[in-house]
C-alpha cells in the first residue's frame, strides 16, 4: 500500500493519480525523480543525448535543445569556434594545442621527459615522451619539414630540409615522391608531370608540353623531334644551318630552292632584324 496525506491507496491507483512519468521510457516513476527540461525522467534513463552518459549524478548542460554532458557540451562549443578540446581535462584550448599521440591538448598538462620543465605547444614527441624544445634540439633528432615532428625512420634529404617518407610530396597532387625525381621552383616539389604541366615549355609545333630536352630556336620551344625543315621535314639540329621562314626553319637545302627574289628579302629581313 502507499500512503498520502493520510489516505491510503493501492500501487496502481498511487500511480495513476501521483507518480509522474518519464519522458524517455513513458513508464511512472517510483522513487526518486529527475526533474530536468520541464520533465521527469528515471534517474537511469536522463543521459547525454549524444554519449548516452547518465546524468543524474554528473549534471548537465543545456545546448541547442539538447542534454549534454560537460565533456560533449565542450566538444560541440569547440567544434562551433573551431578550436580543439583537450584530452585530458576536456575543456576547450583557446591557445595552439599540444599535439601528443595524433591527440590535442593543453601543453601545460605535462613536462619535459628529461628537464621537468612544463612543457609549451612547441615540445617535440620522440619515442612516446615529450621534450622541450632545447632538450629535444640536443638529441640531434632530425625534424620533418612539412609536419615539423621528429623522424624516427627513413629520412628523406631534399630542398636543403629533411622529411619523413610520406611527407615529402608533389606541391600539386600532394602524392609521396618515394624516390621518383622531383622538380623543384620557387621553394616547392612537384613531380614531372604536373612540374610540365604548370612550368614546361610548349612545343611550338605540336603545341604539347615538352618531356625532356628543349630546343630553343627562332625565339621558340621545339621538342627534339618535332624541330626539323618545314619543306622537307628532315630534321635538324642546332648544329644544321637553317634559316626562318614563316616562323618555322626550312633547311639549307630547300632554301637554295627558294626563288632568287625570295631569298633576298629574306636576307635584307634577315639582316634588318639584327641591327635591331
Amino acid at each position: 500500500l502507499f500512503q498520502f496525506e493520510g489516505r491510503k491507496y493501492c500501487e496502481h491507483d498511487f500511480q495513476m493519480l501521483f507518480a509522474p512519468c518519464c519522458h524517455q521510457c513513458g513508464e511512472f516513476i517510483i522513487g526518486r525523480v529527475i526533474k530536468a527540461m520541464n520533465n521527469s525522467w528515471h534517474p537511469e534513463c536522463f543521459r547525454c543525448d549524444l554519449c548516452q552518459e547518465v546524468l543524474a549524478d554528473i549534471g548537465f548542460v543545456k545546448n541547442a535543445g539538447r542534454h549534454l554532458c560537460r565533456p560533449c557540451h565542450n566538444r560541440e562549443k569547440a567544434r562551433g569556434l573551431g578550436k580543439y578540446i583537450c584530452q585530458k581535462c576536456h575543456a576547450i584550448i583557446d591557445e595552439q594545442p599540444l599535439i601528443f599521440k595524433n591527440d590535442p591538448y593543453h601543453p601545460d598538462h605535462f613536462n619535459c621527459a628529461n628537464c621537468g620543465k612544463e612543457l609549451t605547444a612547441d615540445a617535440r614527441e620522440l619515442k612516446g615522451e615529450l621534450y622541450c624544445l632545447p632538450c629535444h634540439d640536443k638529441m640531434g633528432v632530425p625534424i620533418c619539414g612539412a609536419c615539423r615532428r621528429p623522424i624516427e625512420g627513413r629520412v628523406v634529404n631534399a630542398m636543403g630540409k629533411q622529411w619523413h617518407v610520406e611527407h615529402f610530396v608533389c606541391a600539386k597532387c600532394e602524392k609521396p615522391f618515394l624516390g621518383h625525381r622531383h622538380y623543384e621552383r620557387k621553394g616547392l616539389a612537384y613531380c614531372e608531370t604536373h612540374y610540365n604541366q604548370l612550368f614546361g615549355d610548349v612545343c611550338f609545333h605540336c603545341n604539347r608540353v615538352i618531356e625532356g630536352d628543349v630546343v630553343s630556336a627562332l625565339n621558340k620551344a621545339w621538342c627534339v623531334n618535332c624541330f626539323a625543315c618545314s619543306t622537307c621535314n628532315t630534321k635538324l639540329t642546332l648544329k644544321n644551318k637553317f634559316v626562318e621562314f614563316d616562323m618555322k626553319p626550312v633547311c639549307k637545302k630547300c632554301y637554295e630552292k627558294f626563288p632568287l627574289e625570295l631569298k633576298k628579302r629574306l636576307k635584307k629581313l634577315a639582316e634588318t632584324l639584327g641591327r635591331k
